[in-house]
């Protein structure tokens, strides 16, 4: 039986950063999650030794998911409204690394040397990238027509970037400069890709055919193929790109371990996660009139702090989002952090990879 042990505990919805990120500093001693304990999404850290916790970010919300940590170890990349931040671990110090007035920043990535950044964009009617150096150089916008989620730099050749255009075509790439910008796979809203990310050293893509089908793209090639035929939901590769860590839904099988060159899987644990969304039960995207109803289900309230339609916290066709699991690797890839609402309230938990 895995140990799973929960991290936080309360009436404030907490959960890990987004499964494209780790949420666990290095040497899997601490992490750190978004929990709005304080009024608002904040970023706070927990050690995993004494259970001590302690706030990083104050001030004016931040975008729950954005959170990634700089491979410097201790800088957390944030965004909130129009800026993006860079927040010390240990002293809580931060510093505006880009402001766009009027914009509003969703999540970000960081390149491997930790060089650059991305984050995805809207203002007003536009929509996009905006990238530039860690260091606040060279900030400059990528224009895009659609709704932009999830960019992230390319492992091997960080001049890269990939990103989803929502809802479809899904998947994108456009070089660093704002040059190159093509679609990698043509496909219409009846193939419900989603999930993309890199099979990290591999450098090839790897992506959910929701609800049937993991499948793998050569990133020269574009040539495709299945990994396993199985609904495997968020997904997080280990470093080498030799296994797939996925959660599950409709059925829901929990947190799922697959090998990449045989298909083969192993159940870590179940998460007990409500996993909504009604969307989830077809094999479609949303077209605009679900959306739509979605909103005006929800009083059409909307989430200030969430980029995308597919993850407003009042949603009801995908999310709300801290719902999902959303699992990811610690760095040692000896744990695995999710989040689960089965106390009724979302918290965040842990459990060991034998």
């Amino acid at each position: 039986m895995a140990n799973v042990r929960q991290i936080t505990d309360g009436p404030a919805i907490s959960h890990p950063t987004y499964f494209l990120q780790s949420s666990f500093f290095p040497g899997g001693r601490s992490m750190f999650f978004t929990s709005y304990r304080s009024g608002s999404p904040q970023v706070w850290q927990s050690s995993l030794e004494t259970g001590e916790t302690s706030q990083i970010t104050d001030g004016a919300p931040i975008h729950p998911f954005s959170a990634a940590l700089h491979p410097d170890g201790q800088s957390l990349i944030v965004t909130r409204g129009g800026g993006l931040w860079t927040v010390s671990a240990a002293d809580k110090s931060g510093r505006c690394i880009f402001e766009a007035a009027g914009a509003e920043l969703g999540e970000c990535s960081i390149s491997p040397d930790g060089d650059w950044l991305v984050a995805a964009y809207k203002q007003g009617p536009q929509c996009g990238l905006v990238t530039g150096r860690f260091n606040g150089a060279g900030w400059h916008a990528i224009p895009f027509p659609r709704t932009v989620i999830h960019p992230q730099f390319h492992p091997l050749e960080p001049d890269w970037i990939e990103f989803a255009g929502d809802p479809a075509p899904r998947m994108h790439r456009v070089r660093r400069e704002g040059s190159g910008m093509e679609c990698l796979y043509e496909h219409g809203n009846d193939e419900f890709i989603v999930h993309e990310t890199f099979l990290r050293s591999s450098g090839d893509l790897v992506f959910t055919v929701w609800p049937r089908a993991l499948c793998r793209m050569d990133w020269t090639t574009r040539q495709i193929a299945t990994i396993a035929e199985y609904n495997a939901w968020h997904i997080a590769p280990d470093k080498r790109g030799e296994r797939i860590l996925c959660d599950t839904n409709h059925p829901d099988e929990g947190l799922q371990i697959i090998d990449v060159a045989t298909g083969a899987r192993r159940q870590l644990c179940l998460s007990h996660s409500s996993n909504q969304g009604s969307q989830w039960r077809k094999s479609c995207y949303a077209v605009a009139s679900d959306f739509a109803d979605a909103i005006k289900r929800a009083d059409g309230a909307r989430a200030k702090n969430n980029l995308s339609w597919m993850e407003n916290a009042a949603d009801t066709v995908y999310g709300p989002q801290y719902t999902h699991p959303h699992s990811s690797w610690s760095f040692e890839e000896d744990k695995v952090a999710f989040a689960s609402d089965r106390t009724g309230v979302t918290q965040v938990y842990v459990v060991e990879v034998a």
